[in-house]
């Protein structure tokens, strides 16, 4: 009898490690008290210890002996018991005390912010030059360009990453091929993926790129070749963020691979510490610090965590209670971002307002994607919904959809630039939206031809002088006349030996109607195309 107990008690214990292995092969928690996974992993691994061992044991007694198990006074039972509530117990008072609501201060300076000037900093790029394709639209050209290639699309597919990179200073989306399913899989799996597509965002050319070393390992791989799986058993106390395909100035594939780490807590002050380079074709791995990663690499950093580090930098300045009460001095992110090369860096775009107010920018913040490095630049304007509105509003009997913009800096103005789509998702119209004036808005067939239609409307509406030097002048009225435009009153003036004509906005210079020719006058001006724009007259 005592033979046949034991044998039963390894059954069980292999059956229980078969368990507890078939859970961390397929689950793959990081062995790491920072893991709300690994606590997880313990939590059911305990439970199903006191199951097994005690549990199971002590009811088939029972039956045995027409009993009802006494689970109440059954010591192991109660020690397993406690144990399991001991690990609830840490894991949630871990979870309060890694929160934001204890730790204000600590959350608010996860991200240091500089600021910027946008006229030195952000500038002016050729139209010619800027990124077209968001992700949808890189997913449709890239779907089409598999369905020409005849000798493989019955055995892949496209990869959904199409991750936003810049390959030898051009931005470029780049997604790996995958098998289209398990029996794909089965039949293709020994030679590996034979390539990745990449598309060039600004003249929208797609091209499979055929490698001659296949890439063997990938997200769509089942078992070990999995780049999860890979990761894990090498790395097996690393807490890995979001892993995206990159690929270096040589067109070598490569899977950059952040791991988080905890600053605050036990699951709290969540930023990357470290960076693991996994090649997709030989596995081989380089784990190196956030700051020694290579200049290549360009999305350490995911948009998420830079914008909920802004977020907690913006609300939590006077601690937590302010920012979900009196909300003094709290601003955040708009609702969604965007995607700016500059330096051969990729960097997060998105604008900044205030939490009690959704319907205008204070600044917009630009958030390096490698270093974590972000600038704040002061600009007043409308969000990128209402952008997104005007633009859609200019093509509304056409139906089109318009992208999350892109800032820019046409003619020293901060300006979101759009691309209109159809219901199948191609760009068919591209829009510019001058930030502070968002009624101006150029809609054009070409790049060319809305930025020409936009620079003409700032030029009407007086937005280009706004940015000129202001100057002055002297001389006596030689001729004086007034129009009505918009509802406003306009003087204009010539003077004596001077050819330019002065625009006078009687609303803002009262001083003009005291004026007639023959008079001095003293003004202050900046130049335009047309006319010079006065803003002081004496």
């Amino acid at each position: 009898m005592k033979s046949k107990s034991w044998l039963k008690k390894v059954i069980l214990a292999v059956i229980v490690a078969a368990i507890a292995f078939l859970y961390y092969y397929i689950k793959l928690p990081a062995i790491n008290i920072h893991s709300q996974g690994f606590w997880g992993f313990l939590i059911l691994l305990a439970i199903l210890l006191v199951a097994v061992l005690r549990v199971l044991p002590l009811a088939k007694h029972a039956r045995e002996y027409g009993e009802t198990p006494d689970l109440k006074h059954d010591k192991p039972f109660r020690i397993g018991l406690l144990a399991v509530g001991g690990l609830i117990a840490i894991f949630l008072v871990g979870s309060i005390l890694s929160s934001s609501i204890v730790n204000a201060r600590k959350y608010q300076q996860l991200l240091t912010v500089e600021d910027g000037s946008f006229a030195d900093e952000i500038q002016e790029v050729a139209i010619d030059s800027v990124p077209l394709l968001d992700k949808d639209s890189a997913t449709i050209l890239g779907n089409r360009k598999m369905g020409s290639m005849a000798d493989m699309v019955s055995q892949f597919e496209v990869a959904d990453d199409y991750t936003q990179i810049n390959l030898n200073d051009v931005p470029v989306r780049v997604s790996p091929l995958k098998y289209a399913g398990f029996i794909k899989w089965f039949t293709n799996q020994s030679d590996g993926i034979p390539g990745y597509m990449q598309i060039d965002m600004t003249t929208q050319n797609t091209e499979l790129v055929r490698l001659d070393q296949p890439i063997k390992y990938s997200k769509g791989e089942y078992f070990n070749r999995n780049i999860y799986r890979h990761l894990r058993f090498k790395y097996p106390t690393y807490i890995f963020d979001n892993i995206n395909f990159e690929i270096d100035d040589q067109g070598t594939p490569w899977w950059i691979c952040p791991v988080k780490e905890y600053t605050i807590g036990l699951f709290g002050g969540q930023t990357i510490g470290r960076v693991v380079l996994c090649n997709a074709q030989t596995g081989e791995c380089l784990d190196m610090a956030v700051e020694d990663v290579p200049q290549w690499v360009d999305k350490v950093y995911s948009a998420e965590m830079l914008t909920q580090f802004y977020d907690y930098y913006g609300t939590l300045k006077h601690g937590w209670l302010n920012s979900v009460l009196g909300q003094k001095d709290c601003l955040k992110t708009t609702d969604g971002y965007n995607y700016l090369a500059i330096n051969d860096d990729i960097w997060v775009y998105t604008g900044v307002t205030s939490v009690t107010s959704d319907q205008s920018i204070v600044g917009f913040v630009l958030m390096n994607q490698r270093t974590k490095e972000t600038k704040f630049f002061s600009v007043t304007g409308a969000v990128e919904a209402s952008a997104m509105g005007s633009a859609e509003g200019q093509v509304q009997d056409l139906g089109y959809v318009a992208t999350f913009p892109l800032l820019l800096n046409i003619d020293n103005q901060p300006t979101y630039f759009l691309t209109l789509k159809d219901g199948s998702g191609l760009v068919k119209k591209y829009a510019l939206v001058n930030v502070q004036k968002y009624q101006v808005v150029a809609i054009g067939d070409t790049l060319e031809q809305c930025q020409e239609s936009y620079h003409q409307l700032m030029e009407s509406n007086h937005i280009l002088s706004e940015t000129a030097e202001e100057q002055k002048t002297s001389g006596i009225i030689e001729k004086i006349s007034s129009i009505v435009q918009e509802g406003n009153t306009h003087y204009y003036i010539m003077l004596e030996g001077d050819e330019r004509l002065f625009d006078v906005n009687v609303a803002d210079n009262l001083e003009i109607l005291r004026k007639e020719v023959g008079d001095r006058v003293n003004l202050e001006f900046t130049e335009g195309s047309k006319a010079c724009e006065v803003s002081k007259v004496e």
